[in-house]
C-alpha cells in the first residue's frame, strides 16, 4: 500500500502535468480561435481578443484540475497560471506578430503628377508629356507592369514619342504608384483595370488610343482590346505576360525565382522570414481583407519595392549584376490580387481573334517568360509582328534602350523596324 508522502508525490507530478498540458494547448487554442475569428469575418481586434480568450480558456480548465492536485490554493494558483500565459502570449505577439516590420518607403521621384478621378470609383495618378510639332490623332497610353510595379513617370520612350507628334500618358494603375489604394483589396482585379483604362480613354476624350504595355501591361492592352476592340490604334506588347493565365497555370510562364543568385535569395529569404509576414501570408489564404487590416498598405509596400530591389537583376540577362532602375511606389495588394483574379478571367483570345489592330510584340531573347507566350500574342491577334530584341531579357528598356525606343517609335510612325520581326 502506498505512503501517504508517495500518494502525494504522484498527485503533485499528475497537477504538474496537466498544468504544462494547459501551457502546450493555450497557444494552438489562440491561433485557432483567430483564424476562425477571421474566416467569420471579425475584425482584427476582435479576432485578437478571441484568441486571448481562447488561451486563458484553454488554460483555465486543465490548470484548474492540475491545481487541484498538485496545490493547497488552487484557485490562486490557476488564476496566477493563467495570467501569466495570457500574459505571455500578448507579449510575444506584440514582438512578433503585431509588430511592425519598420522598413522605411524609399523617397519618390520628382514628376509633374496630375490626378483622374474616374466614374469607376478610382483616383489615378498621371503624367502627360505633351506632342511637339504636327500633332498625332491617337494618344500614345503606356501601362506599366507587375500587377502594380509602376516605373517613375515619364522615360526615354515618353519623350521620343513626343518628339514624333504623340501625347503621352503614363499612369499609375490603381492600388500602385501615386494612385489610390482600396480599403478592399478584393477590389483588384482585371476588370476593374480594364474599366478604369476605358474611363481613361474618356477623360482624354480620344477615340481611340495606342496601347504600350510591358510585361503585365501588355495582358491588360490584350485584355483592354478583347472588350473595346474599336477603341485601339495600335498595340505595343513588351516583353508580354501570359495573354490568358490559366492557360498557364499548371506548367508556369517561367520563373524568375528560378534565375536568383545565392546571394539574392539569402536576401530574401532573410527579408520574408520575419513572424508577422508568416502570420499575413496565412491570413491572406483565409482573407486578404484581414491581412490588410494587420499588414496595410503603406507597411506592405515599402517591404515589396525592397524584395523588387533584390530580385530585379534576375529579370534581365545578368542576374548577378546590380539593376539601376527608377521605380515608383509598388502596390503589393494590386500585385497579389490581381494576380489571383487574372486565373479566373474569361479567355479573350476568342474576341481577339478577330480584332484588325496594328500590333508588335517585343520578346528579349533572353527573358524569363517563355517564348511561347509571345509567340501567342503574335498568333492570335492578326497581322501582329514579333521582334526578338538580342542582348536583353524581361526589361528590355533597361538593357536596350536605344533598340526598343526605335523599334517602338519606328512602329508607330510607320517607319521600317530596326530588326527584321519573325
Amino acid at each position: 500500500m502506498p505512503t501517504t508522502s508517495a500518494f502525494s508525490l504522484r498527485r503533485r507530478i499528475a497537477g504538474w502535468t496537466l498544468v504544462a498540458v494547459a501551457v502546450l494547448v493555450a497557444v494552438p487554442a489562440a491561433v485557432v480561435a483567430f483564424l476562425l475569428a477571421v474566416s467569420a469575418g471579425a475584425s482584427v481586434p476582435v479576432a485578437i481578443a478571441a484568441a486571448l480568450g481562447a488561451t486563458a480558456l484553454g488554460c483555465a480548465l486543465p490548470t484548474g484540475v492540475g491545481a487541484r492536485l498538485a496545490f493547497r490554493r488552487r484557485r490562486a494558483a490557476t488564476l496566477l497560471i493563467t495570467g501569466l500565459l495570457v500574459g505571455a502570449v500578448a507579449l510575444a505577439s506584440a514582438l512578433t506578430v503585431f509588430r511592425p516590420l519598420g522598413v522605411r518607403p524609399a523617397p519618390l521621384p520628382a514628376q509633374a503628377t496630375r490626378y483622374w478621378t474616374l466614374p469607376t470609383g478610382s483616383r489615378i495618378a498621371y503624367t502627360l508629356t505633351p506632342g511637339q510639332g504636327h500633332r498625332a490623332a491617337a494618344p500614345v497610353v503606356r501601362l506599366h507592369g507587375g500587377p502594380g510595379t509602376p516605373g517613375a513617370g515619364p522615360d526615354g520612350l515618353d519623350r521620343d514619342l513626343a518628339a514624333s507628334g504623340f501625347d503621352v500618358y503614363t499612369y499609375d494603375q490603381l492600388g500602385s504608384g501615386r494612385s489610390e489604394r482600396l480599403s478592399d483589396p478584393t477590389g483588384y482585379t482585371v476588370a476593374r483595370q480594364v474599366a478604369d483604362l476605358e474611363a481613361i480613354r474618356g477623360r482624354i476624350g480620344a477615340p481611340k488610343l495606342i496601347l504600350v504595355g510591358s510585361s503585365w501591361g501588355a495582358t491588360l492592352a490584350a485584355s483592354y482590346m478583347a472588350a473595346h476592340p474599336g477603341n485601339v490604334a495600335k498595340a505595343v506588347f513588351t516583353s508580354p505576360g501570359a495573354l490568358w493565365a490559366p492557360e498557364w497555370a499548371k506548367s508556369g510562364e517561367g520563373d524568375i525565382w528560378d534565375r536568383l543568385t545565392p546571394r539574392q535569395r539569402e536576401r530574401m529569404d532573410h527579408l520574408e522570414s520575419s513572424p508577422r509576414l508568416i502570420a499575413w501570408s496565412v491570413l491572406m489564404d483565409v482573407d486578404p481583407r484581414a491581412a490588410h487590416a494587420l499588414v496595410p498598405d503603406e507597411e506592405i509596400d515599402p517591404l515589396f519595392d525592397e524584395l523588387l530591389s533584390t530580385v530585379g537583376s534576375a529579370a534581365t540577362c545578368h542576374p548577378g549584376r546590380d539593376l539601376h532602375e527608377a521605380s515608383s511606389r509598388s502596390g503589393f495588394y494590386a500585385n497579389q490580387l490581381t494576380s489571383d483574379d487574372a486565373l479566373r478571367v474569361p479567355d479573350p483570345r476568342p474576341a481577339l481573334r478577330t480584332v484588325r489592330v496594328p500590333a508588335l510584340v517585343l520578346r528579349g531573347q533572353c527573358d524569363y517568360k517563355r517564348p511561347e507566350i509571345a509567340r501567342e500574342y503574335r498568333d492570335t491577334i492578326p497581322g501582329a509582328a514579333l521582334l526578338q530584341i538580342p542582348g536583353a531579357g524581361h526589361v528590355i528598356e533597361a538593357e536596350q534602350p536605344t533598340l526598343y525606343r526605335a523599334s517602338v517609335t519606328a512602329f508607330l510612325t510607320g517607319r521600317p523596324l530596326p530588326r527584321r520581326p519573325e
